[in-house]
């Protein structure tokens, strides 16, 4: 007999930066993904998880979903949920430092890369931002390119660029 299948509940909400879906496991947020369209969310999900069986709730577990959109309206500054992610030694050591990155920060991926002990792993690190399953979680949106551009984001760079001015703003406004 196999396992039994995983089963994944997830919600999608609208947000100030288009749509955001949350995904879980009864142990932890396994997806956090922005875009414009739901279905294409959705879609994702199904295509990331084909072995899993998807349960749309409107209630994640612990109101993981209204952390998430605290963390969007600027209610809050960080996002210490419990994560289901698969992810190699590498990985885990870059995303543990991506997490270390203050809200309304930003580095570099070379810095990131000294940061971990790897001074030559820039493009590893960006690799690793690029694979990451949950965005905002792990915050790849602070990882800028040393030029100053931002570089790339899974969920698209007009996203980054708002997600890095939002928290900016909210830190100015925290500080004055």
């Amino acid at each position: 007999m196999g396992n039994p299948p995983r089963v994944i509940q997830y919600v999608v909400a609208p947000c100030a930066f288009g749509h955001v879906l949350a995904a879980a496991t009864e142990c932890g947020v396994c997806a956090v993904a922005l875009g414009d369209d739901p279905a294409a969310l959705i879609d994702d999900l199904a295509r990331t998880f084909s072995d899993a069986t998807l349960e749309r709730d409107e209630s994640l577990p612990d109101d993981w979903m209204k952390t998430l959109l605290d963390y969007l309206h600027g209610e809050r500054m960080s996002l210490d949920l419990p994560l289901e992610v698969a992810a190699t030694p590498f990985q885990q050591i870059v995303w543990n430092a991506l997490r270390a990155i203050p809200y309304g920060g930003t580095q570099t991926y070379q810095q990131v890369a000294e940061r971990i002990g790897r001074p030559r792993a820039a493009r590893a690190v960006a690799r690793a931002c690029a694979s990451n399953p949950v965005a905002l979680i792990i915050p790849c949106h602070r990882v800028v390119r040393s030029n100053g551009l931002l570089g790339g984001y899974r969920w698209g760079i007009e996203r980054k660029r708002a997600l890095i001015a939002h928290e900016a703003a909210h830190v100015e406004l925290c500080a004055s």
